[in-house]
């Protein structure tokens, strides 16, 4: 075993979060409230796997090297500042750690550049201290709070940064944060936000030319997708002429599947913040919303599966779910099939099921459909589950990172032939 795995894996050294700055508990306190309320997500930052081990989500925003820049980030927050400079600092903010992230991601480190934790718990970091905020000399309210809470965390996912060069074809991906984060699972990572760090900016070489892509990491937050902010990243790339649409997640064990449908029904399960949601996909504010039940992809779905890629499986999966016709949706009974869709009937499921990764296809599919980008391909691409370090007081060990290098290596292949 390597010396950084045992630096990496060993919980027991004690660390003392309270020693290292720009995390969970080094902002001075007359600049920060302690008792201001904060989001599930936030409270985790807390978490620890064993009693005396480090808070995780701290301690992997450091080992990921982004102290200095939370750090950077709640300094100037204590500092004299009014709120257009509050603003500006924010996005400014918000968008130096997404490029930090990238270039972590696509560049050697000393510690795994694959790891997509590192950026969502440093993101963490820096909406928890915005909540907790208390300006000098200013008041801020809940609105203008809520404000810059949402441009540092479109910002750091890549949302607000679509730029496509000439002369190639263009891409745009999403990927998603960990999620089911409860216990010691609070270590999970996501390969699809692994594979978004590694393709951002990135031109891949193909047979037929250039590819560059453009990558965004999205939340498993329901709100968030109310918010728009899918349409947000998906309507920028068809502005800039993209030729496909890929949205990934992570999926069933094992294999690689692309998804045939996606359904317009959200099936109640709860998102990062412990929200569950059940109902039709609601429209985003300010964008086409053509009200279809189902949407079929438009990628090269043959080519994919037949492309070879490796080491995983590559499917292409029919699956669909509708609810019978004449019964109310969400009340009664469902028909699962892989044939094709009754015409008039509500959708339960598309083929990727009834969570935020079908809900991240269909509306950026909606969307490509509402703007009339027909020669625009659009679909979804669900990784295999990536599982957790064997020990259940590590944080990664060499099977993991194996195993998520594969993924998100094998995503670029399958980009690369669409």
């Amino acid at each position: 075993m390597t010396r950084r795995l045992h630096a990496v894996i060993s919980l027991t050294l004690g660390l003392s979060l309270l020693s290292l700055p720009g995390v969970a508990h080094a902002q001075p306190a007359p600049c920060f409230d302690p008792n201001a309320p904060v989001t599930v997500e936030e409270q985790r930052l807390g978490d620890r796997l064993t009693p005396t081990g480090p808070e995780v989500g701290p301690e992997l925003a450091r080992l990921g090297g982004f102290d200095d820049d939370v750090t950077r980030f709640t300094t100037r927050l204590c500092e004299p500042i009014s709120h257009a400079q509050a603003m500006y600092h924010v996005a400014a903010g918000g968008t130096e750690l997404w490029r930090a992230a990238v270039r972590r991601a696509q560049s050697p480190q000393a510690w795994d550049p694959y790891d997509d934790r590192p950026l969502y718990w440093a993101r963490l970091l820096a909406t928890k201290a915005l909540r907790q905020w208390q300006p000098r000399g200013w008041q801020l309210d809940a609105a203008a709070r809520a404000r810059l809470v949402d441009a540092f965390d479109r910002t750091s996912r890549g949302v607000e940064q679509v730029r496509f060069g000439d002369g190639v074809r263009r891409i745009a991906v999403t990927g998603f944060d960990p999620f089911q984060l409860g216990g010691t699972s609070v270590r999970r990572s996501n390969p699809s936000g692994a594979a978004a760090l590694r393709l951002d900016g990135k031109v891949i070489t193909t047979p037929s030319g250039p590819v560059v892509v453009e990558a965004a990491v999205l939340p498993v937050l329901w709100g968030a997708f109310d918010q728009g902010i899918v349409e947000r990243f998906h309507g920028a790339a068809l502005g800039a002429r993209a030729d496909a649409l890929v949205t990934v997640s992570q999926g069933r064990p094992g294999q690689f599947d692309v998804e045939r449908w996606a359904g317009r029904w959200r099936g109640g399960g709860a998102d990062n913040n412990d929200v569950p949601v059940t109902g039709v996909v609601p429209d985003a504010v300010g964008w086409p919303q053509p009200a279809h039940e189902f949407i079929e992809t438009t990628l090269p779905h043959q080519r994919m599966v037949d492309a070879g890629t490796t080491p995983f499986p590559v499917r292409y999966n029919r699956e669909f779910c509708e609810w019978v016709p004449g019964t109310v949706p969400g009340t009664g009974p469902m028909s699962c099939r892989t044939d094709e869709p009754t015409p008039g009937a509500a959708a339960a499921g598309g083929s990727g099921g009834d969570y935020l990764s079908n809900e991240s296809m269909y509306r950026a599919n909606r969307l490509r459909l509402g703007l009339s980008a027909t020669t625009t391909a659009g679909g979804h691409l669900h990784t295999p589950v990536l599982g957790q370090p064997a020990d259940p007081t590590a944080l990664t060990d060499a099977a993991f990172e194996r195993d998520r290098r594969a993924i998100a290596d094998q995503v670029l292949a399958l980009v690369s032939v669409i």
